[in-house]
């Protein structure tokens, strides 16, 4: 096998959002590749069944401050320090214009923006003290523009990328790299309920082998599937009127 100059084995992480989909099959992932893993949800007995014994497993809710801070204590208790830490969790919902749901759209934010950063408060402090750490937060290519129904998502993905992006710049004196992961479309809980056409859709296990290749390359953003991470990037060169225009046709479902 291989070296990479960043080879997972033997190193402890931490994955956050691991009880389905692209959390769940990181967390097999990382365990194939020789990590030390602990896995995080809010659902105790869908992480047992990820772990069938062989990870750390600790309940914990991204939106519960005092409550994820107890669970990266945990994690330090069974692992050690923490390597790698990874933002998984997720919400999405379709939003609808013409009756705007406040709180649908504060869901989104609290789970994918503001669990984001009660993580980071939750081990940045170590990996600073101890000059090393990685950090990745799985966002989406859904961040790169706005697209009608994806108001709220969009909008907290959008902030995760600027977010993750900041603090790399930040932390990089510190020996800490920062990740950003953009996946397509995956076959997950989360994209079950798309009544939309998903371009180039991948399994769980095609994600986590993109996203543990990018890790060993020591890669700074991974975007996957390549068709739809080309198709977004460009996407972003597009002017406002002709986003709009090509949008606006989609919206009239």
């Amino acid at each position: 096998m291989k070296h990479h100059h960043h080879s997972l084995r033997g190193r402890s992480a931490w994955i956050v959002g691991a009880s389905t989909g692209i959390g769940a099959a990181l967390a097999e992932e990382l365990l194939e590749r020789g990590s030390r893993v602990a896995i995080s949800a809010r659902r105790e007995d869908k992480l047992d069944e990820v772990s069938c014994g062989r990870m750390t497993v600790v309940a914990a809710d991204v939106t519960d401050r005092a409550g994820l801070d107890a669970a990266a204590d945990r994690v330090r208790e069974a692992l050690g320090e923490i390597d790698i830490v990874v933002f998984n969790s997720g919400f999405w919902q379709r939003m609808d214009v013409r009756d705007w749901d406040r709180d649908l759209f504060e869901r989104h934010v609290d789970v994918n923006l503001l669990g984001l950063n009660n993580l980071i408060g939750a081990v940045l402090p170590r990996m600073i003290e101890n000059q090393r750490g990685r950090v990745v937060g799985v966002a989406s290519v859904a961040g790169y523009r706005g697209f009608a129904g994806a108001e709220a998502y969009g909008a907290t993905k959008a902030a995760q990328i600027n977010m993750l992006e900041a603090l790399r710049s930040a932390v990089r004196r510190h020996g800490i790299s920062v990740t950003t992961v953009c996946p397509g479309f995956v076959d997950t809980e989360l994209t079950a309920a798309n009544t939309f056409p998903m371009p180039f859709m991948i399994s769980p296990r095609q994600a986590a082998t993109a996203i543990c290749n990018g890790l060993e390359r020591g890669q700074m953003e991974i975007a996957f599937p390549l068709r739809m991470a080309m198709l977004m990037k460009t996407a972003r060169l597009l002017p406002v009127r002709v986003w709009a225009a090509a949008m606006s046709r989609t919206a009239q479902q």
